[in-house]
């Protein structure tokens, strides 16, 4: 069985690395200034790829962090994800342009269903849906709007388009430290054939290990309050999931 990816998770805001609780702008702590130095560090210790979030354009659709972006993938050879404001074709161009490996669609997939699905088409594997949802529902806009439709319907619906995988983040656990949502996590896949990167809460080892029983469909693990605060060390999750 392939092990599930450990994937750290860096949140870029003004050019710096920050981690926001339940992806509030208010509540922030800044954990570096350097994200360029905080992408290798990761790689140095194992990790096979990144989760970057630009939560400017997540909150603004406007980017504030594409040359940081691009700093880190000249900085590293594993393969990255990016998401955040990503609300059209030519964001997705320039996010893969900056070296990303694959390119996180969210709120366009909600408010502009019909461009979500042509991408999703043309894209394919470098594109990856990011459903972040709240008691159920999916949130928008950087996670300040929340909308009428379920997750588990926006599962169907993009798997329906030919997406294969997808990031499932519930935004209550976000920052956290609470432990992940297992029961929306068990209702997307019982919902889907879709395989699941899962984000959110992650606390410990423990997690980790109860996570690893959902595998083969669920396929990594983002990691990023844990890791951040040394609850959990990266050498530590890889082996907690291999």
């Amino acid at each position: 069985m392939t092990a599930q990816l450990a994937i750290p998770a860096i949140d870029l805001k003004g050019g710096r690395c920050v981690r926001l609780y339940q992806g509030d702008p208010d509540r922030e702590t800044v954990y570096g200034d350097d994200p360029v130095a905080m992408a290798r560090h990761w790689e140095r210790l194992g990790a096979r790829w990144l989760h970057l979030v630009d939560l400017d354009g997540a909150f603004t659709g406007n980017s504030a962090n594409r040359n940081v972006i691009a700093a880190i993938g000249r900085a590293v050879t594993i393969p990255f994800q990016v998401g955040g404001g990503i609300r059209s074709r030519e964001d997705l161009e320039r996010m893969l342009e900056a070296g990303a490996s694959r390119v996180i669609l969210g709120t366009v997939m909600v408010k502009q269903p019909q461009l979500a699905e042509k991408l999703a088409v043309e894209f394919g594997d470098k594109l990856i849906a990011g459903i972040d949802a709240r008691e159920g529902l999916v949130t928008v806009q950087g996670w300040t709007e929340q909308g009428e439709i379920r997750a588990v319907e926006l599962a169907r619906r993009v798997e329906q388009w030919g997406v294969g995988q997808i990031i499932y983040t519930d935004t209550e656990k976000d920052g956290t430290l609470s432990g992940p949502n297992y029961k929306g996590l068990e209702q997307i896949l019982a919902a889907s054939s879709l395989k699941v990167i899962v984000a959110g809460g992650i606390s410990s080892l423990k997690d980790l290990q109860a996570l690893k029983s959902y595998a083969p469909r669920v396929t990594g693990v983002i990691i990023g309050q844990a890791l951040y605060t040394n609850r959990i060390t990266l050498p530590e999750a890889i082996a907690a999931l291999a």
